[in-house]
């Protein structure tokens, strides 16, 4: 049984005789497939977790953070791979493993304070 309609509508070719390119064909919409997948959801997600343990090695002492348990806090003490955070007004400390930090909250804030410092900046070049 043939399965490709050009060589069904030819009678001259041989059942088989598609060959390399037939082949390379064939596989071609799946190999196109694997590599928009990469493209659209592989290549993101690494950058995202490039971007997170970036954010967890650069940890300071007096960041507040939020870890993935939804704790707010203040890093008091930094280890290879503990953290501890200060939460409350009570002073409460809590020891958690660096992976479990999910935002640093004073990056955050100095990244959305950053085009406001730009543009008091350009204001004041400007006069």
């Amino acid at each position: 049984m043939n399965f490709y309609p050009l060589n069904a509508a030819n009678p001259d070719v041989p059942a088989g005789s598609g060959g390399v390119p037939g082949l390379l064909l064939s596989l071609l919409p799946i190999i196109i497939m694997f590599l928009v997948m990469y493209f659209l959801l592989i290549k993101p997600q690494k950058k995202r977790e490039k971007e997170a343990q970036n954010m967890r090695n650069s940890l300071q002492i007096g960041d507040e953070v939020v870890t993935a348990g939804g704790i707010v806090g203040r890093v008091v003490s930094l280890k290879d791979d503990t953290i501890l955070v200060e939460t409350g007004s009570d002073k409460n400390k809590i020891r958690i493993k660096r992976w479990a930090v999910q935002a640093n909250q004073a990056l955050q804030e100095s990244k959305e304070a950053a085009p406001e410092i730009a543009k008091q900046i350009s204001k004041e070049s400007s006069k």
